[in-house]
This record gives structure tokens, C-alpha cells and sequence, in this order.
């Protein structure tokens, strides 16, 4: 299994180079970026990355067709790619906190990102597209100076139907904060629907976005972890149900806007949640363990990857290069 990193959305593209320079030093396999609203453009900010690599992938989550037209999603990639000679990737979404702030209406989400994937593929893989969708056309786009290996495409995809769309159209896919059984839940789907569109079930590249805190201390890595909990599933109950009893998860739902409000604060005192049910959170939706007990969470991993996954991608926070060192030293080893 590769292990991947998200890093901050936020982060000027020097920062970016300099953290993605070590981390392929350490051998880590991709570095990603979250295209946030607050965020920088998320292609341009891979640039120096790219020039100055060999081996890393790169690329944004997730951008989304309420946002950016497809035709202009396959020009920032292609343009990408070819500076990375051939190592860009992306995340095509069906929402976001952009498409949100422009006050689009949000309909027709798993259409719309199967045409996106589409235009993408057609312009990386010919440089040529003509095509008429239900909802996207594009006329007489060529990309002669494409020349590097087309860019991977995944399609970030948690509910059923873009699940089995992604099975069905995509060559990967991209999960966000999903539970070992969830992870294999998700194989088993994209697996039967592959076969019964009489296509293999391999290779299929999956991944999950997952919550990695893991620092020299505990009682660090606890903290950073709670201040970012609401962020996990923004706290579904469909998420809990795996672990927690139906009168847990009722707690959450009445005080998910606590998270929220500790989220915004940055602070990791998360007002009238009982600990055990923060504590329940955490071991389940994140990797959070001082390096003394690093271990556990490396047998976790593992069991993302026996469940199905061929890579996971590490959102990780404070002290990246401290983390990124822990990551080559003790975790990549376990997957070499």
C-alpha cells in the first residue's frame, strides 16, 4: 500500500516544494492539497513541486464541476502534468465549500462528475475532445503539447450511486474518513459492480482520506486531534453506526455543532461532550498515538490495505516534517 499526504490547502507553493522534496526523500508516494475556498489555486501550487521532483505525485482534492467547468479542470492538469512529466493526479468531487459560497444548486451530482471524468480522460489519453453530454459539452479541444503519461484521475466517492459510478467509469477512487469495515464494504461494491459490467475487477486503485496524528507525546497528539474532529465525516451518523450504540450516536448528533465551534476556536475543548464519547471518536475515525505506540496504528494500516486499499492518503497537521520523518523512519518500511 503507498502512503500518500494531504497537506495544509493554505500553504504557498515554496512550502509545498520544501515539504514534498522530504517527503520524497522519506518515500512517500503522492502529496495532495484540498482545493479549499480559502485555499490557493490548487494546481498552480504544485508547480515548484513539480520541477523540482523526480519521483512524487501531486495533485488537488477534490475539485468539483459546480465550480470548474471539466474543459478547464483537463487545462490546469494537462498544464500540471506536463511540468511534473507525467506525475499529476486530482480528485473530481460533487460538492465543496467553493461551489457551496457561489450558491450553486447542487443537483444531478453523479452525472455531472462522471462527465467531468470523461472530458479529463479523453483530453489526457487522445488530446482530442469532442463531446456531448447531458449536462457538459465540448467542442474541438486539443492538447497537442500534452505530451507526458496521461494524469490519474480518482473520483471522490462515499455514497453508493458515485461508488458504483466511479466503479464502473473511473480507474480510482478516493474515500474520506472511512472505517476499516467501510473501506471493505466499498471494495466488495466496486468489485461486484465491475464485474457485472464485464469489467476486471483489477486493478482498481482505492483510497481513503484519513486523520493522522501522531506525535512524540500523546498527550499532543490528542489534542490535535480533538480540535479537528468535527472535520472527520463532518460527524454522520452514518459513520458512528459502525461503532457506537444508537444512544451514542444520538449524543453526537445533538452536539455536533460543539465540534464545530472548537473547530473554529482551534481548540480542543469541545464544551458539554461527555469524554468517553470524544474518546470514542477519536480511536475510531483517526490514527492519533504517540511513537511509542505507533504499532497499533501501522496494524492499522495494514488492515486499510487487506480490507482493499492500494494507498492511503495522510491528512496530517502540526510539524509536518517531524511527522514526515516518523513516516519514513518507522511506517514506510512496514510497506516496502
Amino acid at each position: 500500500m503507498r502512503i500518500d499526504l494531504i497537506l495544509e490547502s493554505n500553504m504557498s507553493p515554496d512550502r509545498i516544494a520544501e515539504l514534498g522534496k522530504l517527503a520524497e526523500e522519506n518515500g512517500i508516494g503522492a502529496i495532495w492539497v484540498s482545493g479549499m475556498l480559502d485555499g490557493r489555486d490548487p494546481f498552480a501550487v504544485f508547480t515548484k513541486l513539480a520541477m523540482e521532483t523526480d519521483r512524487i505525485r501531486m495533485g488537488p482534492i477534490a475539485v468539483s464541476p459546480f465550480e470548474l467547468h471539466p474543459l478547464m479542470m483537463a487545462k490546469s492538469l494537462l498544464t500540471l502534468n506536463e511540468y511534473a512529466n507525467g506525475r499529476a493526479q486530482m480528485v473530481i468531487g460533487g460538492g465543496g465549500g467553493t461551489a457551496t459560497a457561489m450558491n450553486m444548486k447542487m443537483d444531478r451530482r453523479v452525472r455531472r462528475v462522471r462527465e467531468a471524468l470523461e472530458i479529463i480522460e479523453l483530453a489526457g489519453e487522445t488530446g482530442q475532445v469532442d463531446y456531448e453530454g447531458e449536462i457538459f459539452q465540448v467542442r474541438n479541444y486539443k492538447t497537442p503539447w500534452a505530451k507526458s503519461q496521461p494524469p490519474r484521475v480518482h473520483i471522490g466517492a462515499n455514497g453508493p450511486k458515485m461508488i458504483e459510478m466511479a466503479a464502473k467509469y473511473a480507474k480510482q477512487m478516493m474515500l474520506s474518513d472511512k472505517t476499516i469495515q467501510q473501506v471493505a464494504e466499498a471494495k466488495q461494491r466496486i468489485t461486484e459492480t465491475r464485474v457485472a459490467a464485464a469489467l476486471p475487477a483489477e486493478p482498481f486503485r482505492l483510497t481513503n482520506f484519513w486523520a493522522w496524528h501522531v506525535k512524540q507525546d500523546r498527550d499532543e497528539a490528542v489534542r490535535e486531534a480533538r480540535i479537528w474532529l468535527a472535520l472527520r465525516g463532518v460527524l454522520l451518523r452514518k459513520n458512528h453506526v459502525y461503532f457506537m450504540s444508537p444512544e451514542d450516536c444520538d449524543i453526537v448528533d445533538e452536539a455536533r455543532p460543539r465540534f464545530f465551534e472548537a473547530l473554529a476556536r482551534r481548540s480542543p475543548d469541545i464544551k458539554d461532550v461527555p469524554e468517553r464519547i470524544v474518546n470514542l471518536l477519536i480511536d475510531n475515525l483517526t490514527s492519533c498515538a504517540s511513537v511509542d505506540g505507533l504499532d497499533k496504528e501501522i496494524d492499522r494500516l495494514k488492515a486499510f490495505e487487506k480490507a482493499g486499499q492500494t494507498e492511503i492518503a495522510l491528512r496530517i497537521y502540526d510539524k509536518p516534517e517531524e511527522t514526515i520523518r516518523i513516516l519514513g523512519e518507522r511506517v514506510i518500511p512496514a510497506f516496502a
